[in-house]
C-alpha cells in the first residue's frame, strides 16, 4: 500500500496542483507598539515587499484628558508621522502583525487587537527581545496573548524579517 506523501508525488495526482502563486497577495499591516520596535521597523521598510504597509502605535502612550473626546484617528501614524485612521487601517487589511519588545509597553495591542476582532481580520503578535528576564517576556507576552491568533517570542531583527515573509508580507 503506498502512503498519502507517496502518493501525492505521483504524476497522476500531481495533475491537481495548483501551480501559479495566490493571485492576490496578503495585505499586511505592520504595527510596532512601542519605541524600541518602531526602530525595527524602520530598517525593515527598507526591504522589498509585496504588500505590507509599516506604521507605529507609539502614540497610544500619550491617553487623551478625562476632557478630550476619544478618537481611533490620533493613534497610529506611518513612519513618516502622518496620522492614520486605525479603522480604516485594519479594514483594508487580511492580517495585521503587531510587534513589541519585551520590557515594553503592549497596551496599544489590546486596541489594535479589538478593532482587528470587530472587523474579522487576524493578528500575529511578535515580541522582540528573548534575552530578557522570563518574567519581563511573560509580561510582555500576556498582554498581546488575548489579542493574537499567533504569537511568537522572536530573538532579533532578523527572526522578525524571517517572519514576514512567511506571513508573505
Amino acid at each position: 500500500m503506498i502512503s498519502e506523501s507517496a502518493r501525492m508525488t505521483t504524476r497522476a495526482e500531481a495533475r491537481y496542483r495548483i501551480d501559479a502563486p495566490n493571485s492576490q497577495p496578503r495585505a499586511v499591516k505592520v504595527i510596532a507598539l512601542d519605541a524600541a520596535s518602531e526602530q525595527v521597523i524602520k530598517r525593515l521598510v527598507q526591504l522589498p515587499w509585496q504588500r505590507a504597509s509599516f506604521l507605529t502605535a507609539s502614540a497610544f502612550a500619550c491617553m487623551p484628558a478625562r476632557s478630550e473626546p476619544f478618537s481611533m484617528t490620533g493613534w497610529l501614524s506611518d513612519l513618516a508621522g502622518r496620522t492614520k485612521d486605525l479603522i480604516d487601517e485594519i479594514a483594508s487589511a487580511d492580517l495585521v502583525v503587531m510587534i513589541a519588545t519585551a520590557g515594553e509597553s503592549a497596551q496599544a495591542g489590546s486596541l489594535i487587537g479589538e478593532a482587528c476582532v470587530a472587523r474579522g481580520v487576524m493578528t500575529t503578535g511578535l515580541v522582540l527581545g528573548t534575552a530578557a528576564s522570563e518574567q519581563t517576556l511573560s509580561k510582555t507576552l500576556g498582554q498581546l496573548r488575548p489579542y493574537s491568533v499567533m504569537l511568537v517570542a522572536g530573538g532579533d531583527e532578523d527572526y522578525i524579517e524571517n517572519m514576514l515573509v512567511a506571513l508573505r508580507a
